[in-house]
C-alpha cells in the first residue's frame, strides 16, 4: 500500500478514498459520482469523516446505505483493500497510470485491479464468443486469434472456457501480450483460469478485474466484466454467440462505446452462431470475413490515436473531463472562471477536476484553484 499518514489529502487521498468506496459491495460509479457531487467535497477529505455523517449521499439501495453507515472510514476500507491486494500479489491501478488500459475511462470504472503488464501502446482487438461452440469450432477460434496477434494487433478477451480461452492461447502461439479480464477477483480465479494465468504473464500480458480481493464469480460479475472488455479494445469481433450470450453483452456496450464490432459467419442452423448473424441482420456488426479485417478495423481507431499527444491523453479521459483540461493552463483557475469557460454544470466541473486529479493532470492549489500538471 502507498505511503499514507493521517492526513492524507490530494492526489493519494483521493486513490485510496476511490478504493475503498469502492469496494463496498452495490456502491457504483454512479452511486461515487453522487457522493461526489452532494458532498461538495473531493472523497479525499471524507477519508476520517464517520461514514454515517455522508453515506445517504451515495446513490446506492437503502440497505447498502445502511451497511455503509454502520461500517469504517474510507481510509479504513481503503487501507484494509489494498493490504489484502498486496497479500494476494495482486496490484492495485487507476486512469492515467502505465497499467492502466488506455481506451477505459473513468466513468466506466474507477480503479482496477491487475497482474501483469499493461502493453497499452499496443492496438487491442476484443475476440469473444460462448464457452460450448460447436464441435470443432475451438481449434479454428485459436488459429484465428494467433493470426491477428501475427498482425501485430493485441487480444483480449475474458479468459473463460470455450471460445474466450482458445483466443488467448492462439495470442500466446504467436508469442505475444494477450489480456483477460476476470469475472472474479484474481484471488479467486476457477481453476482454468488460474492454469492460464501464469501463462499470459510469461509474455508480459495481464489479467484485469474490477473487483476486490475475496469476490467470486457470479452471474451478475460477468456482465459488469463484458463492459471492461468492450472499453479496453479498439474493436470486438464476436466469433460465436447464442441468440442469449455474454458475447452479445460485450457486443451492445461496444456499439454504446462507440467500437466497430464484426461477427463471423456461420451457418444459420448453427444455433452456437446465430447471435452474431442477428447482429449482422440488425445492422450492428460487420460481416468479418478474415484476420486482416479486425486489423484494419483496429488499425483505423489506432491511426487517430497517433495523431498526436492530446489525442491519447482524450482516449483516457471522459468528454467532461477533457472539456475542463482544455480550459486549464499553467496559470490557477478558480471554479467561477473554469464555469464560464466550459457548457458544463457546476457538479459536472467538480466530478471532471477529480477525475483529472487521479489521473494526474491537474493540480489543485489553495483556494480551490486548479491548474494544468
Amino acid at each position: 500500500m502507498p505511503e499514507t499518514d493521517t492526513h492524507t489529502t490530494g492526489r493519494q487521498g483521493e486513490r485510496l478514498a476511490t478504493l475503498g468506496l469502492w469496494s463496498v459491495p452495490g456502491v457504483g460509479v454512479k452511486g461515487m459520482e453522487a457522493l461526489r457531487g452532494r458532498a461538495g467535497v473531493p472523497l479525499a477529505e471524507l477519508l476520517d469523516v464517520p461514514a454515517r455523517e455522508w453515506a445517504h449521499h451515495v446513490e446506492a439501495t437503502s440497505e447498502v446505505r445502511t451497511h455503509l453507515a454502520s461500517g469504517p472510514t474510507l481510509r479504513d476500507l481503503g487501507e484494509q483493500t489494498w493490504d489484502r491486494a498486496d497479500a494476494s500479489g495482486t496490484q492495485v491501478c487507476f486512469p492515467g497510470d502505465p497499467a492502466w488500459p488506455g481506451r477505459l475511462t473513468p466513468d466506466v470504472v474507477p480503479v482496477l485491479f491487475h497482474r501483469g503488464s499493461s502493453c497499452t501502446r499496443r492496438r487491442w482487438a476484443a475476440l469473444v464468443g460462448s464457452r460450448h461452440p460447436e464441435t470443432g469450432f475451438l481449434p479454428e477460434a485459436r488459429r484465428f486469434a494467433r493470426e491477428v496477434a501475427l498482425s501485430g494487433v493485441g487480444v483480449l478477451s475474458g479468459a473463460a472456457e470455450g471460445v474466450d480461452q482458445a483466443c488467448h492461447w492462439g495470442a500466446l502461439d504467436a508469442s505475444t501480450p494477450t489480456w483477460a479480464f476476470a469475472g472474479s477477483a484474481l484471488d479467486e480465479l476457477d481453476p482454468p483460469q488460474a492454469r492460464l494465468l501464469p501463462h499470459v504473464l510469461a509474455e508480459g500480458g495481464a489479467f484485469y478485474s474490477e473487483l476486490p480481493p475475496g469476490v467470486r464469480a457470479s452471474k451478475k460479475t460477468f456482465p459488469r466484466r463484458n463492459r471492461l472488455i468492450a472499453g479496453a479494445a479498439d474493436v470486438v469481433v464476436v466469433l460465436r454467440a447464442g441468440q442469449v450470450s455474454g458475447a452479445l453483452q460485450t457486443a451492445e456496450h461496444a456499439v454504446k462505446f462507440g467500437r466497430p464490432v464484426l461477427a463471423l459467419p456461420t451457418d444459420h442452423r448453427n444455433e452456437a452462431g446465430r447471435g452474431g448473424l442477428e447482429l449482422i441482420a440488425l445492422g450492428l456488426a460487420t460481416l468479418c470475413l478474415g484476420p486482416e479485417q479486425v486489423v484494419a478495423a483496429a488499425g483505423g481507431l489506432a491511426a487517430q490515436r497517433a495523431a498526436g499527444a492530446a489525442a491519447e491523453v482524450r482516449g483516457a479521459l471522459s468528454e467532461r473531463a477533457f472539456a475542463v483540461l482544455a480550459a486549464l493552463g499553467a496559470q490557477p483557475r478558480g471554479m467561477d472562471e473554469l464555469l464560464d469557460a466550459v457548457p458544463l454544470k457546476p457538479a459536472d466541473v467538480s466530478a471532471a477536476l477529480v477525475e483529472l486529479e487521479l489521473a494526474g493532470r491537474c493540480i489543485q492549489r489553495p483556494g480551490r484553484r486548479y491548474e494544468k500538471a
